[in-house]
């Protein structure tokens, strides 16, 4: 009888033990950082809320800075996969639409961390490093050419792309970073898929609007507008 191959077939049983306790840390980690800041924070509540010993918190990270800038690095990377949404090839309507959704579904899935780098940006950026700030002005600026050569086809309307960016960032990570105002205001106890779906749909339609840009069913046939009646009951001419 041969055996059935595995998902896991050459990565040793370490390797698999090693980087589930790495994401238990920085998944305990994300909460207590969200909650207490850096500062107040401490690799002891770390290690007790990630059922792991301090030992291990100190073998896998060294120190609490590196677990901090290793959550850091591991959003801008994400926020990073979302701009490959962002193809020169692609229609903008769909692009555009898939940037959102891809943005709004970090802010769904992470939004503890979405939460730690607002706070992390609000006191000062301490540990957003020069590199880290280098490197996501480059990559902004190169999809800012993006929308500039689709604005040059006659594919949307001329807009500034970096405001263009921060709108849609403020857009999208505010469902994550004011989810308690979010949540209030939508009347709800959390947010959750339907809620996001309804986002993304909104948010979308309304920026392609706004940059001139036709929706993937603009060839579709527009239905009639409902007439409104008037006080008589009667319908409005």
């Amino acid at each position: 009888m041969t055996k059935r191959p595995t998902a896991n077939r050459g990565v040793s049983a370490d390797t698999r033990i090693a980087a589930r306790n790495k994401q238990a840390i920085l998944a305990a980690a994300i909460g207590v950082f969200t909650e207490k800041g850096y500062d107040g924070a401490s690799i002891a509540e770390i290690a007790k809320r990630s059922g792991l010993p301090k030992a291990n918190v100190y073998y896998y990270f060294g120190s609490k800075e590196t677990i901090y800038r290793t959550i850091i690095g591991d959003l801008i990377g994400e926020w990073d996969r979302a701009l490959d949404q962002l193809d020169p090839d692609r229609e903008p309507a769909e692009a555009i639409a898939g940037y959102i959704r891809a943005k709004l579904d970090f802010s769904r899935r992470h939004a503890a961390q979405s939460r730690m780098f607002a706070n992390e940006a609000v006191h000062g950026g301490r540990f957003i490093t020069r590199k880290d700030r280098a490197h996501m002005l480059a990559v902004t600026l190169a999809k800012a050419k993006v929308f500039e050569a689709w604005a040059a086809a006659g594919k949307m309307d001329p807009v500034d792309p970096i405001h263009l960016f921060i709108l849609l960032w403020g857009t999208t990570q505010y469902y994550a970073d004011f989810d308690v105002v979010a949540k209030s205001h939508l009347q709800k106890a959390r947010l959750g898929a339907d809620d996001f779906e309804r986002a993304a749909e909104t948010v979308t339609a309304i920026v392609l609007k706004g940059c001139g840009i036709l929706p993937p069913a603009a060839g579709r046939p527009r239905r009639e507008p409902v007439t409104p009646a008037r006080r008589d009951g009667r319908r409005a001419p």
